[in-house]
């Protein structure tokens, strides 16, 4: 399975890409009003949805391109977990029971992408070895 590790990088980036748009996603349906779910009209937000949209449409852009990954996902797995504890957890214990699995996965996946970091195919990464660069150079 040691053959497998060369392709870590660019997997976890490729990751990192579609779980960062699918969170955008959410943000784009609830301030933009992309994607409408089937028979809902849109109504405007309250507050709450409101500043959650912004997280999902800022932080998952930033978690999809790897610039300022890490404080991205920090933010967006907190607004996951309190997404969780006010929406899911009052309705059962269990995630599969309160219909709250998405929610803690996405918590759970943000909380990696934050001890990870961005990986090598990222934003954060290229102005890494720009900077290092431009300080071997002067």
């Amino acid at each position: 399975m040691n053959s497998l590790n060369r392709f870590a990088d660019p997997v976890y980036c490729l990751m990192r890409l579609i779980v960062g748009l699918l969170f955008f996603c959410h943000g784009a349906q609830k301030l933009l009003g992309w994607f409408p779910k089937p028979g809902q009209p849109p109504g405007p937000p309250d507050m709450l949805t409101t500043v959650g949209g912004w997280i999902e449409l800022v932080c998952g852009l930033l978690i999809a391109i790897g610039l300022l990954t890490r404080p991205a996902a920090f933010l967006a797995s907190g607004m996951m977990a309190v997404a969780y504890f006010m929406a899911h957890a009052s309705g059962a214990f269990f995630p599969i029971v309160n219909r709250g699995e998405m929610a803690v996965v996405y918590a759970w996946l943000f909380f990696f992408m934050f001890f990870y970091g961005p990986g090598r195919f990222s934003v954060d990464a290229m102005m890494r070895r720009g900077a290092a660069t431009s300080d071997t150079a002067a």
